[in-house]
């Protein structure tokens, strides 16, 4: 079974509720829909009810038994500013300016745990998305760096020696140093935990292995290497590692003068910065024909 179609029989009939603050977008109403249908999720669609009628009769979307919510007209919009304002240490006045933005009331539909989970962005950027999320549910633990990650579905043939593997950060931190990096990689480890079918492997790449060459750029990848270890030593995190050596089981033997339970068979890359990642991603998904979600 492909990834796709195990993460879908996953939360098969699991009545997890998702919240869509940009409720009133045409995709946003076709996606509920196929959610609804499928029994993969209860979608909850924010915005006025008179939009959302509009946009759904304009895509075709029927909107029998997906839930409408109009923040600014919500039986629990003061329990979301009440919450937010004590969370925030705000003024009532302020946490309820932002509670009607639909991305902070979705996000405390969360926090207060209305909702399971946020998606959002085909309306908002990225940047827009992020905050509302970190000022409402905010980072997990021990966890200051929101990042991104793809997870990379390779073609059959492939040297890899999984499948699957996660790409982090390719959407979000430009040049992240030590601390950041450390977040990236323990984040997307757990996240890889979650998702993938084998135990995460997680590779810090760079353009040295194990001291071949000495730069800032490489002290920062190793000092990362330290931190993530610190944070999380349950994961298993090395580096750091060019990329042959973090794929190809041959390759890290000849290169590394030590054992690894990473080198040669990682299924989590870290990439030092944006340029690489994002890059690796692209050459990834239009040269080796790998699917990007």
């Amino acid at each position: 079974m492909d990834l796709v179609s195990r993460l879908r029989q996953s939360v098969i009939g699991s009545e997890r509720r998702v919240v869509f603050p940009e409720g009133d977008d045409r995709r946003v109403l076709q996606a509920a829909r196929r959610l609804r249908d499928e029994q993969l999720a209860h979608p909850v669609l924010l915005g006025r009810l008179e939009s959302i009628q509009t946009s759904a009769a304009s895509a075709g979307v029927q909107l029998d038994d997906l839930i409408t919510i109009d923040p600014t007209d919500c039986k629990d919009f003061d329990r979301y500013v009440n919450a937010y304002a004590l969370r925030r240490d705000l003024s009532a006045k302020v946490a309820t300016r932002m509670i009607r933005r639909p991305l902070f009331f979705a996000g405390m539909m969360v926090a207060e745990g209305d909702a399971d989970t946020m998606v959002a962005g085909v309306v908002n950027p990225t940047a827009v998305v992020i905050q509302a999320g970190a000022l409402t549910v905010g980072y997990a633990e021990a966890i200051e760096t929101p990042s991104s990650f793809f997870l990379m579905v390779l073609p059959d043939g492939s040297a890899a020696a999984t499948s699957v593997m996660v790409f982090a950060d390719c959407a979000v931190n430009i040049a992240p140093g030590p601390a950041e990096l450390a977040d990236i990689a323990v984040a997307s480890g757990c996240s890889a935990a979650r998702l993938l079918a084998d135990p995460p492997r997680v590779a810090m790449l760079s353009f040295s292995t194990n001291g071949s060459a000495a730069h800032e750029a490489v002290d920062n990848v190793t000092q990362a290497l330290e931190l993530a270890r610190a944070k999380a030593p349950e994961l298993a995190i090395d580096g750091e590692f060019q990329a042959d050596t973090a794929l190809v089981a041959a390759i890290a033997e000849r290169k590394l003068n030590r054992p690894s339970s990473v080198a040669g068979q990682a299924n989590v890359l870290v990439f030092p910065d944006l340029n690489a990642a994002n890059i690796a991603y692209k050459l990834t998904q239009y040269l080796a024909g790998a699917q990007a979600i």
